[in-house]
C-alpha cells in the first residue's frame, strides 16, 4: 500500500506532457472533511465526472490534503489547453450538480465552476 511516508506511484506515457497545480481550501470542519473525502473514494465518485475528466484530455488527476488544504495534480498531454478543456467541462453531464454536491465542503463563492474554484498555482522551484 502507498502511503505519504513510502510514496505514490507515477504513470508515465510515451509522449510529451505538462503538469498543472491546483489549490482549495475546505471549510474547517472535520466531519465535513471526512465526508468530502469519502464522496472522492472509489465507491462514491461519480462515474460521470470521471469521465468527463478523461473525455476532456486529463491523463491524470490527483488530489492531496492536509489541514483544510487541497492540492491537486493535473497531468496532460503537451498541446492541452487549459481554458478550453475547463469550459467543455463545465457543459458535460451531471459536471455543474457535481459541482453543487461538492460546494457544501469548500471555501468558494455560491455557484462556482471548478476552474473558478481550484486556484492555479506558480510553481517556484524545479530540480
Amino acid at each position: 500500500m502507498n502511503t505519504k511516508k513510502t510514496g505514490y506511484p507515477v504513470k508515465k506515457f510515451d509522449f510529451p506532457t505538462k503538469r498543472y497545480c491546483q489549490t482549495l481550501d475546505l471549510k474547517d470542519d472535520p466531519a465535513l472533511i471526512t465526508e468530502y473525502v469519502d464522496r472522492h473514494s472509489d465507491a462514491k465518485r461519480w462515474q460521470e465526472i470521471v469521465d468527463g475528466i478523461r473525455a476532456v484530455g486529463i491523463l491524470e488527476m490527483e488530489i492531496y490534503l492536509i489541514g483544510t488544504r487541497l492540492f491537486m495534480i493535473v497531468e496532460t498531454a503537451a498541446d492541452f489547453d487549459w481554458d478550453t478543456a475547463f469550459a467543455r467541462l463545465a457543459t458535460l453531464p451531471r459536471q455543474a450538480e457535481w459541482e453543487e454536491y461538492m460546494s457544501v465542503f469548500q471555501v468558494s463563492k455560491p455557484g462556482a465552476t471548478s476552474a473558478e474554484k481550484w486556484q492555479l498555482m506558480d510553481r517556484i522551484f524545479r530540480l
